[in-house]
């Protein structure tokens, strides 16, 4: 990230780390110093900002320069040549990450394009990488989205980099695990009225904060089919403000007591949930065909309160 400190650095160092994503010049700098403090050479690439468009949504869009993300690339050459000058330091790599859900093939190789125009001025000055870490980013299917087409964007990467020696490390995340995961949530009430019909579940937005921060759309899908007449419902939870919602606007036929699948909330899940409204954690459940296996259990009233203590003074 961004804004590495002293204590994060020391602990990469004294686990082996493979490569500091370096995002700013006072952070090589300071990352220099602790390296020496400690006696030990810190393994970098920069982690460069190319300035391209990833055409997604604007909170997760990290490529532009409007962005707080990475060394610009006017910048960049400059930087690593301060980083191969140093002693506390050695270059390994260069990486760029331009942002989140795209599905779109073209910026990705606009990216790549303006890295390797860098690698081969690290070259002219004697610069040699060993890796090309292009971030992840590769966009799924939530609702009507046309998801990246994974084998256009390999052959795209591969006809850029089948000539030069380099590995190439990629940071595919959501494409692996959004549409594997569900949320399952129950209907706690029914409230209808002239205007608005509301679903009230158990499930809230500290537990899929998406839908609230982006307006995501996520799929929902009724897990048993009930005699229950079809209705236009808002699905919201038990939290006490109006963002609060999984979904709105969804034609369901339910009742309450009946159990809701949120689709595709395997990406952004539980690394985003918190405890807001002293709301404690879901469980997490893997299935394997059919067998199922606890293997985050439900957070706990004591948990929640374990950190904290009685203010005596």
């Amino acid at each position: 990230g961004v804004g590495k400190t002293v204590a994060e650095m020391e602990q990469a160092l004294a686990a082996g780390i493979r490569c500091f994503n370096v995002e700013s010049a006072s952070e090589l700098r300071r990352l220099a110093e602790v390296a020496g403090a400690h006696g030990v050479v810190a393994p970098v690439s920069l982690r460069v900002n190319p300035d391209v468009d990833a055409r997604t949504h604007p909170y997760i869009s990290t490529g532009l320069k409007e962005n707080k993300f990475g060394i610009l690339m006017d910048t960049a050459l400059s930087a690593y040549r301060e980083a191969s000058e140093s002693v506390h330091l050695k270059v390994t790599g260069v990486d760029c990450h331009i942002g989140s859900q795209l599905t779109d093939v073209q910026p990705f190789v606009d990216a790549l394009d303006r890295l390797l125009v860098l690698v081969d001025q690290l070259a002219a000055d004697g610069i040699e990488i060993d890796h090309l870490d292009l971030g992840g980013g590769q966009g799924v299917r939530y609702r009507d989205e046309t998801p990246l087409d994974l084998a256009g964007w390999a052959r795209a990467i591969g006809e850029k980099l089948h000539d030069r020696n380099v590995e190439l490390i990629i940071e595919p995340g959501r494409a692996i695990v959004a549409n594997a995961g569900v949320l399952l949530t129950q209907i706690e009430y029914l409230k209808t009225t002239d205007d608005k019909n509301f679903a009230v579940v158990d499930a809230a937005m500290n537990d899929l904060l998406r839908p609230s921060l982006y307006s995501a759309w996520q799929d929902i899908q009724v897990v048993e089919s009930v005699s229950a007449p079809e209705r236009v419902y808002d699905v919201v939870g038990p939290i006490c403000e109006s963002s609060d919602f999984l979904g709105k606007d969804r034609a369901l036929a339910v009742q309450e007591g009946g159990l809701l699948a949120v689709m595709s909330a395997g990406a952004y899940g539980f690394s985003m949930s918190s405890n807001y409204n002293t709301r404690a954690k879901a469980a997490e459940v893997i299935v394997d065909g059919a067998g199922a296996q606890v293997v985050r259990a439900r957070e706990s009233v004591d948990e929640l309160f374990a950190h904290e203590s009685v203010f005596t003074l």
